[in-house]
């Protein structure tokens, strides 16, 4: 056994490079690189070089081609993560243009309804509660209404006037904390105290429960010697603190007088000059310095 060790050990000594080995191999690799260092282009090295390069040069092309699918596979999952962003990004930033789009329109006509609210309320002299309409009443309970998303909270209660830029549409019949309910001015069992622009003759209007184009509306005057003329303008002659009905708001025009012998009397027929089928803003009549949960378009100078 000792001497097998001793054996390897000696082995290992002659496999073993000697020093001079070493230092020579290092000044030979010093001698050319400072050889090819002063030799530039006309290296003495420089035939070896070129032998390595085309011998090994396709070897690391195909080496760089096999190498580089692995070495993209860290780029390739963080990529797609990026994509997957931006991609819900763009579908976020798409579905927004596209409702901006879509409802452009509706937009543009409530900034112009709003802009019209606040010229009547200076027009009028009624500061008010802008609101929008955000139900219709149904055929079953035989009543015209609408409902509002403004209600005690905002300040209103009940026989409050509501009207439009166009005109009189009804008033507050009951309210909750965040709506009210408004029964229309062309309702059957609604009546409204009318004026004559023209001669200030007044009278009692009254529904027929029709809101479409064809609706109208009844004017008696009470004096029967008084004839209407088509054109004629009827406003509210108003109510006792401005309740139910505030004085002066629009209501309709005249289109026709019906003479009723028998009766000995004398109906003008009285076109609305609201629109009840496209109602959305409304104000509702409020005292001076109301407070409201919402702004309130003063008379005096818009805006609260």
């Amino acid at each position: 056994m000792e001497k097998r060790w001793k054996g390897r050990d000696d082995l290992d000594k002659k496999e073993r490079p000697s020093g001079s080995v070493l230092v020579a191999l290092l000044l030979a690799c010093a001698t050319m690189i400072t050889l090819d260092a002063h030799g530039g282009d006309d290296s003495p090295i420089e035939p070896a070089r070129r032998v390595a390069g085309e011998a090994f040069g396709p070897i690391e092309v195909v080496t760089a081609d096999v190498v580089r699918p692995f070495a993209a596979i860290p780029d390739w999952f963080g990529s797609r993560k990026d994509l997957r962003e931006q991609v819900a990004e763009l579908e976020a930033e798409n579905s927004q243009l596209r409702h901006t789009v879509e409802t452009a329109d509706l937009d543009r006509n409530r900034l112009v309804e709003y802009d019209e609210l606040t010229r009547t309320a200076d027009d009028t002299g009624y500061d008010l509660v802008p609101a929008h309409v955000i139900a219709v009443g149904s055929g079953q309970s035989f009543s015209n209404t609408v409902t509002i998303d403004a209600g005690s909270n905002a300040g209103l209660h009940a026989d409050m006037t509501v009207l439009n830029n166009d005109g009189l549409i009804g008033r507050v019949v009951r309210v909750t904390r965040t709506t009210a309910t408004v029964v229309l001015v062309v309702d059957k069992e609604s009546v409204v105290g009318g004026r004559l622009a023209s001669s200030m003759e007044i009278g009692f209007l009254s529904g027929r429960g029709i809101i479409d184009g064809t609706g109208r509306l009844d004017l008696d005057l009470m004096d029967d010697s008084v004839t209407a003329n088509a054109g004629d303008v009827v406003t509210t002659w108003g109510s006792e603190a401005g309740t139910p009905y505030v004085a002066g708001i629009p209501i309709g025009k005249v289109v026709s007088v019906i003479n009723s012998p028998r009766e000995t009397s004398r109906r003008a027929v009285i076109k609305p000059l609201v629109d009840f089928t496209s109602l959305d803003l409304v104000g509702v009549v409020v005292p001076k310095d109301s407070t409201s949960d919402r702004s309130v378009i003063r008379a005096e100078d818009g805006d609260e």
